[in-house]
């Protein structure tokens, strides 16, 4: 599925957040503090947006999907970025020593994990001692009026935008239903502590559509 939208995802994705896409991008580096020399692995990286935006740090930053699709166009557009390589990998089984990397990001991805907890102790496994977790992931909104007009928006307006800028709406349509189902942000801190993530702590994004994780691995 997500091979089937890779050429067009970036640009759907701008278009069905009303831009929102590119203000949490933002907020997701600046969370990650990306800083030269350290190692970064950014999972769920799609074709490579969030991984570009850290890597012009200096940092050095393996952009990593399940989805060859995804992997191949982000290649094709960012290839020529000396610190930012790509790599195929599953989220519940990393290709990746342990203590690898200063910091492991995901974002958008977690909820379309096989085993989203498995995958956030693989996480874990590969971040150095001390170092940092950030997860970005849709979630709930907080206030019920809000959160009445968000669903409105996902069931009614999203669906038929997406038949519009879409390769593949079906797609969108199994896009929707997993942001309906994921845990809210308090279920989604469990989860992370769970896993053996230490200072566990969450911030809203958009009223709450997004929330923000971060976390670091015990010392």
């Amino acid at each position: 599925m997500f091979d089937q939208v890779a050429a067009g995802y970036d640009r759907t994705n701008t278009v069905l957040s009303l831009g929102n896409d590119k203000l949490w991008r933002v907020a997701v580096t600046r969370a990650v503090a990306p800083r030269p020399r350290q190692r970064i692995l950014d999972l769920a990286a799609g074709t490579g947006a969030s991984s570009v935006a850290l890597a012009r740090s200096g940092a050095e930053v393996v952009a990593a999907d399940f989805s060859p699709g995804m992997i191949a166009e982000g290649r094709r557009r960012h290839g020529g970025m000396a610190n930012l390589t790509f790599a195929e990998a599953d989220a519940t089984a990393l290709p990746f020593d342990d203590d690898a990397f200063d910091t492991v990001t995901i974002s958008f991805g977690l909820r379309n994990v096989a085993d989203p907890r498995k995958a956030l102790a693989e996480m874990l496994r590969v971040t150095k001692p001390g170092g940092r977790l950030v997860v970005c992931e849709f979630s709930h909104p907080r206030s019920a009026a809000f959160g009445a007009l968000y669903g409105f928006y996902n069931n009614r307006v999203l669906p038929v935008a997406a038949k519009v800028v879409s390769s593949n709406a079906d797609a969108y349509d199994y896009l929707n239903e997993s942001i309906r189902d994921w845990p809210d942000q308090r279920t989604l801190a469990r989860w992370i502590r769970a896993a053996g993530w230490a200072d566990v702590a969450y911030r809203n994004l958009s009223f709450g559509i997004v929330a923000l994780h971060r976390a670091h691995k015990p010392v």
